[in-house]
């Protein structure tokens, strides 16, 4: 043929922050190294490869041979390597000062290993608002990769679609290529034989056009019997060699190489979108009328084309994540404008970076925000920002202060109690639900929860093995997952009010379905703060219903400099004098709950169960809570003889490998029943005591306090994070 086709092959490889080690090293040598090893030999072939900023840094500690083996590619012109946002954000999610900064620090980083500053990056994605083209622009990038979906919705036909065209922002110009959804789904799964004549037929019908395939390199071996189907069985290779065979038509090349030899197509103004499945993840619409995963994409309605940042809405818990980047990231920003130590803010600003990786902040088919340690390590980084600029406002010793704003940006104002050991924050027009609680000696948020709801995948557990509605069967990680299908109807937060019938059951509780018989638990409180040298105070009240009574709750936090707990008294005022209610305090703490180095003890160190279990547990003073492997102990200390529950949140979670149950929080609720004094009042106070001493201890490589019971950590328990990254659960 007189003018090839032109085929690029963009590979993206990333592993979120907070995946572990052992998970990516899995990954690398499952995916990574065999792909560009084999590669290697195939002289004629060129490509497009993105690596992520938090997977870099991991390579370039554990295995810089491959990095070098990159370079070495790189500078023989096999490669085209892509830049990006360091680590992974969705650049729509997060601040144009941050977009900018990330993209900036990743090309830094690039060009100082590689000698040269990349021009084309890697869209954190494929989420693309308009705005984002001035941003690229002014980082000095000159193109990038969407999907046809992009394209598509701004009107055009698919045979328009073989090449790439210009976008345009504020005067600003990039070059945007349209991915083709039809090869990420033949590549690597299709014989190759058959993408090949895929390719003929276009090169037949768009002689001299440009065709793209991007997507994610851990389908090249990570994902479930990928590394068989694609080195075992030799499908790399195969697909290289025919390649390699069909040059005389085919011409394998780069982003780079396209955009300058081959003229655009036009220019094109792209709507708000990512690629098709996003879309329907993101969708708002399965919240009223779920469509089955099995229906296909040409017969879904409009309105499953979502809008990402709609994930927020879906997930609240992922709001709060946001909001919380947003509180440190605009900190920072007064700390730059205030002149404040460079080094200092260049290390919060790594942090801050670091908690903008989006692969917690959404879900699709894999984990994201159901996987607790992706939530945790949003925090930790965010936490561990706050705590360096606490550093460079040269805040030390002990203290203590209180502030109210929207700062989840609700319109309602929440209260933000911090001191040097603690931050709790507060929602008092949400049932005054303690929504954060982060401890920052170990940069940990024991309240990174996540409530559980329904997902259009459930109806399809629900609906049986046996269901037409099922075009294949689906894969359950273990058994009885339909029985557990529970659904919250509030957060899974701390603080939170119920008042319940006197007969109900434990596992009533557990599974969310106790009928509740009050109206504490998201009605608004008002709210009162009072501020002293050493301590902060927050009262907050309502008046109610609970079990067809008019009753006012009042419940007062108090924070004291230096001190390691958080102090909570409760009054019930207006109680019937010859009635008696049913009342319990709901916490949750984001301990896993799979494994024996988690469980709880009488606060002298004598186990009672296991944080996996159902306890149902009489005449209590005190219960704690310990994680080993975190290093913390998180108990309640009540003035009142208490009747405790604890339970385990489990939440039922697709990933690629299936459906799985997934830990999400763990519940200790003491309850009583109320009987009014002379005045009609009853009272309560809970301490929340938060020990960190084996961390420390950990941190300074002294012997592990006599208090804490040595334990042997068993095996790691396997979860998976999104697109076919494994993870482990520590």
């Amino acid at each position: 043929m007189a003018r090839p086709l032109r085929l690029v092959l963009a590979v993206h490889n990333h592993q979120p922050i907070g995946n572990f080690d052992t998970v990516v090293e899995a990954a690398y040598q499952d995916s990574y190294l065999p792909f560009l090893q084999i590669f290697a030999r195939y002289p004629a072939l060129r490509i497009s490869l993105h690596t992520s900023g938090s997977l870099f840094d991991w390579l370039s500690q554990r295995h810089p041979e491959y990095l070098d083996l990159l370079g070495e590619l790189a500078r023989a012109g096999r490669i085209e390597i892509l830049g990006g946002a360091y680590h992974e954000p969705i650049l729509s999610m997060i601040p144009r000062r941050d977009r900018r900064g990330q993209i900036r620090s990743y090309t830094d980083r690039l060009e100082e290993r590689f000698g040269r500053a990349p021009l084309g990056m890697w869209l954190p994605e494929r989420v693309w608002e308009q705005s984002l083209t001035s941003d690229l622009a002014q980082c000095g990038i000159e193109h990038t990769v969407l999907d046809d979906f992009h394209f598509n919705a701004a009107g055009l036909a698919p045979e328009e679609l073989f090449g790439y065209y210009l976008t345009e922002d504020d005067g600003h110009l990039v070059a945007v290529f349209p991915g083709s959804e039809r090869l990420r789904y033949m590549i690597p799964f299709a014989p190759p034989h058959e993408t090949i004549d895929y390719l003929r037929h276009v090169a037949t019908t768009h002689p001299g056009g440009t065709i793209v395939f991007g997507d994610d390199g851990e389908k090249f071996g990570t994902w479930p019997g990928m590394k068989q189907h694609v080195y075992d069985r030799g499908w790399l290779s195969q697909f290289f060699d025919a390649l390699v065979a069909n040059s005389s038509w085919l011409h394998v090349t780069t982003l780079s190489e396209a955009v300058n030899n081959v003229p655009p197509l036009g220019k094109i103004y792209l709507p708000d979108a990512s690629y098709r499945e996003m879309g329907e993840w993101s969708s708002l619409a399965d919240r009223v009328d779920p469509v089955p995963a099995n229906v296909p994409h040409q017969q879904r309605p409009h309105a499953q084309r979502g809008c990402w940042r709609n994930f927020r809405v879906k997930y609240p818990e992922a709001d709060e994540m946001y909001a919380r980047m947003l509180l440190v990231s605009n900190r920072l920003e007064a700390a730059r404008r205030a002149n404040q130590p460079t080094a200092l803010l260049t290390a919060a600003r790594d942090e801050l970076y670091r908690a903008q990786c989006n692969c917690a902040y959404w879900h699709g088919t894999f984990g994201g925000i159901y996987l607790a340690h992706l939530r945790q390590a949003v925090y930790h980084h965010l936490i561990a920002a706050d705590n360096i600029l606490d550093r460079a406002e040269k805040r030390s010793g002990s203290w203590v202060m209180a502030s109210q704003a929207d700062f989840n940006l609700d319109v309602h104002k929440e209260v933000a109690l911090a001191s040097e050991r603690l931050i709790a924050l507060v929602a008092p027009d949400r049932g005054g639900q303690l929504y954060e609680l982060d401890v920052r000696e170990i940069s940990h948020n024991l309240l990174a929860t996540l409530s559980r709801r329904p997902e259009p995948y459930h109806a399809q557990l629900a609906a049986g093995p046996d269901s037409p509605a099922l075009s294949q069967p689906l894969e359950c990680r273990q058994p009885g997952l339909a029985a557990q299908l529970h659904f919250d109807e509030h957060p899974r937060k701390s603080l939170i009010d119920h008042f319940y019938e006197h007969h109900v059951h434990l596992d009533q509780v557990a599974a969310g379905e106790a009928h509740e018989l009050g109206d504490f638990v998201i009605g608004a409180y008002e709210s009162d703060l009072v501020r002293r040298s050493d301590r902060v105070e927050l009262s907050m009240s309502r008046q109610g219903t609970a079990a067809g009574h008019s009753v006012r709750v009042t419940k007062v936090l108090t924070l004291v400099a230096g001190s390691k707990h958080l102090d909570v008294e409760y009054r019930l005022e207006g109680l019937p004098p010859h009635h008696t209610l049913h009342f319990a305090v709901e916490f949750n703490f984001t301990i896993p709950a799979h494994q024996s180095n988690r469980y709880f003890h009488d606060g002298k160190h004598k186990r009672i169960g296991q944080a996996g279990e159902l306890l149902d547990l009489a005449n209590r003073r005190t219960l704690y809570l310990v994680d080993e492997h975190l290093g913390v102990d998180v108990g309640l200390r009540l003035s009142r003889t208490s009747h405790v529950w604890a339970f385990p949140i489990h939440s039922v979670n697709r990933s690629e490998w299936g459906l799985e149950l997934v830990n999400q929080s763990v519940v200790m609720m003491p309850h009583w029943t109320v009987q009014a004094d002379s005045q009609g009042m009853w009272s309560v106070t809970i301490q929340m005591p938060i020990d960190t001493s084996l961390a420390e201890a950990r941190r300074l490589k002294t012997p592990i306090p006599a208090t804490i019971d040595r334990v042997n950590p068993p095996l790691p328990v396997p979860h998976r994070t999104r697109r076919g990254r494994m993870s482990i659960a520590a």
